[in-house]
């Protein structure tokens, strides 16, 4: 199961999911945990399945077996949050400021007398419509 957020350099709600890999025998040209977390990275980075598991020198079709082999629901949750997170970061990509406008909202001074006495946080409708389409077409996509 995913139990926690990596911390990279970067942003970490843009860092691959931490995950339990899935226990298999050890072999010198299988998914280690290492290969398993390497592909993980790759999906989040946006690459497909087939190129990430390129990437880590493994086929797709293994990587497809290897999330719906028995213990392997930890992998399988966390390639559906790379997903996610690759599908938010080419959303952010595209418009940076509407992620912020829709889901987070703008803060607002609201002043009385020329001071600021309060602020308003406003969300962004329009954004939020345009983040849906773009999430649906991506969706529509795969």
């Amino acid at each position: 199961m995913i139990q926690k957020q990596r911390r990279d350099a970067g942003d970490s709600a843009h860092s691959a999911p931490d995950f339990d890999p899935v226990p298999l025998r050890a072999r010198h040209d299988g998914w280690t945990p290492e290969r398993q977390r390497a592909f993980i990275d790759w999906l989040a980075r946006g690459l497909r399945p087939g190129r990430a598991a390129a990437r880590v020198g493994m086929s797709r079709k293994s990587a497809y077996a290897l999330r719906s082999r028995p213990g392997g629901e930890g992998f399988a949750a966390a390639w559906g949050a790379a997903y996610a997170i690759a599908s938010r970061r080419r959303l952010e990509a595209r418009e940076p400021g509407d992620w912020a406008r829709a889901v987070e909202g703008v803060l607002r001074p609201i002043r009385h007398r020329g001071r600021i006495t309060a602020w308003d946080r406003r969300f962004d409708d329009r954004a939020l419509v345009r983040l849906l389409r773009r999430t649906q077409r991506l969706l529509e996509s795969r």
